[in-house]
């Protein structure tokens, strides 16, 4: 396995130096055939989420395990719509990010470039293989994919569209590279390649990330989990209260920026709580005594309901006296991933916007909208949710690094 790991990448590292100094028009070609050659084979890349799915349901999958891993028509057009629009957006290598005229006369700029090779690590998410391909080449990055054993029959059909744009372009198709393999043993042979990748970044579940972050001797960027809150403050607009939340929880249940848990002003509970449960009678609620007191749909909740990323339709419920405790109660159960108030008084909005120190913080929206492709970023690679290099969703800024270009006219130093 590391045999294998030093091949792809010194392959991956030479298409990279290729990459970091191709055209934007050339880069940008690329992702349009790209694009262009995933519509082209959508019955084969179906065909092939179709084994994937076939073996995951005899696995004994969850249905939102299930949901995460499907391919539809409709699916596989978005992933086509989102690499060509990725293609679309303004080039992320080369711009000035600083200039400085020093008082010598040495001119400086501060430039963005790429990372270099980029190992991405992704579970039951096939999508994953053309994004984060996508958002790659654009930054002008190479990158080793290793897909989850349920999601690799897929994987494999949109990396070689992938492949195929690179080449329609005159650019080297190892740019993007699959470790076509379920040998476990190709994580942590990924995870200690120091000498070909320069960054892994993991899309998965806790157990993935947390043995990403304890054995990796390459950086990592990571993705940890989305216990998400969504709090509904006493000055709540009732409406717009129930419909945020149900979206922020049935919309999908198995996205990392699904709600969670449900935080409830006491003073508003016994109006807006039933209201809930009326409109989500397909999602189970468990929650304290205080709400379960209120409404008899709601089961009591253990401890461990309220640190739990369910990716399913449970929600726990939690009744807190006023915001100080709404705020109090997040910052100690949250992942730091996205958590929303919902509140018609400014004043409120702000202090919990200011002081819960999550990636994303949101005022009077679904928790659903924490994703790259929905702030405009075209896609995502993942959601950040450390506070190095990185926050909140990664896309095409956040796979660059910086170099200062000095100029001068033969200054020497004292």
């Amino acid at each position: 396995m590391d045999a294998l790991l030093d091949q792809l990448g010194l392959q991956a590292r030479k298409a990279a130096r290729t990459l970091a100094t191709a055209s934007e028009a050339q880069r940008n070609q690329a992702l349009i055939a790209a694009a262009a050659r995933i519509g082209e084979h959508t019955e084969a890349i179906l065909a092939a989420n179709a084994e994937d799915m076939d073996a995951a349901r005899q696995a004994g999958k969850p249905a939102a395990y299930l949901d995460r891993l499907k391919l539809t028509p409709e699916r596989v057009a978005a992933i086509k719509d989102a690499v060509a629009a990725i293609g679309a957006l303004p080039d992320p290598v080369g711009r000035v990010l600083a200039h400085i005229d020093r008082p010598n006369g040495l001119k400086i700029d501060r430039i963005a470039v790429p990372l270099g090779v980029i190992g991405m690590i992704f579970e039951a998410r096939p999508n994953v293989a053309a994004d984060a391909s996508a958002l790659c080449i654009k930054s002008g990055n190479a990158v080793i994919l290793r897909a989850g054993s349920d999601s690799l029959a897929s994987s494999r059909a949109l990396v070689n569209a992938m492949r195929e744009g690179l080449a329609a372009a005159g650019l080297p198709e190892d740019a993007v590279q699959l470790i076509d393999t379920t040998d476990r043993a190709a994580v942590q042979a990924l995870l200690q390649c120091t000498a070909h990748v320069d960054l892994v970044i993991p899309r998965g579940g806790r157990g993935l990330v947390e043995l990403v972050r304890d054995q990796a001797r390459v950086p990592t960027l990571l993705h940890l989990d989305g216990n998400c809150h969504t709090y509904i403050h006493a000055a709540a607009d009732i409406g717009k209260a129930v419909a945020i939340v149900r979206n922020a929880k049935l919309r999908r249940t198995g996205i990392c920026g699904a709600t969670e848990s449900l935080v409830v002003d006491r003073s508003v509970a016994q109006s807006v709580l039933p209201q809930i449960l009326d409109a989500m009678p397909e999602c189970e609620f468990r929650g304290d005594a205080l709400a379960c007191g209120i409404d008899a749909r709601v089961r009591p909740a253990i401890d461990a309901d309220f640190d739990t990323e369910y990716l399913d339709a449970i929600l726990s419920v939690k009744i807190v006296e006023g915001l100080e405790s709404a705020i109090d109660w997040v910052c100690t159960h949250s992942s730091a991933h996205t958590d929303a108030i919902i509140t018609e008084d400014e004043i409120a909005a702000h202090a919990f916007l200011t002081r819960i120190d999550s990636a994303i913080v949101m005022h009077n929206a679904s928790t659903q909208f924490a994703d790259g492709g929905e702030f405009g970023m075209g896609a995502e690679i993942g959601i950040a949710t450390g506070k190095m290099h990185a926050r909140g969703p990664v896309g095409l800024e956040q796979l660059t690094s910086f170099k200062y270009v000095v100029r001068g006219e033969g200054q020497t130093r004292a």
